[in-house]
């Protein structure tokens, strides 16, 4: 299930985002907007939920969430942006993971 999380998430949320995959949450992230869509089987899969609600796809990046570390992954295929100075599936510019991160604890951490 891939739920559109604007205020913090909450544990059943969680729970349910964990369903597919397990021990991880695949994610993308807006970094204007500081929303973030969550669950499902791809990253693409999220960001496709971000374009509906009216994001724009310069500001989504993909990212991975681990609830038992609290950790942030940064890679997935949605990040590979050569037009946005990022070559690979890892998101390369540290001030996008430092956003990215704030969200995604602020939304999804301590849960």
């Amino acid at each position: 299930m891939i739920y559109l999380i604007r205020e913090r998430a909450t544990k059943k949320q969680i729970e349910e985002m964990l369903e597919l995959l397990g021990s991880y949450i695949k994610l993308a992230v807006d970094i204007e907007r500081g929303i973030l869509a969550g669950g499902g089987e791809l990253h693409s899969d999220c960001e496709a939920v971000l374009l509906e609600d009216g994001s724009r796809q310069a500001d989504i990046w993909g990212a991975d969430w681990y609830p038992r570390t609290q950790e942030v992954g940064y890679e997935s295929l949605i990040n590979i942006r050569p037009r946005q100075n990022n070559r690979s599936m890892e998101i390369q510019d540290p001030v996008i993971r430092e956003r990215v991160a704030q969200i995604v604890q602020q939304l999804l951490g301590g849960l």
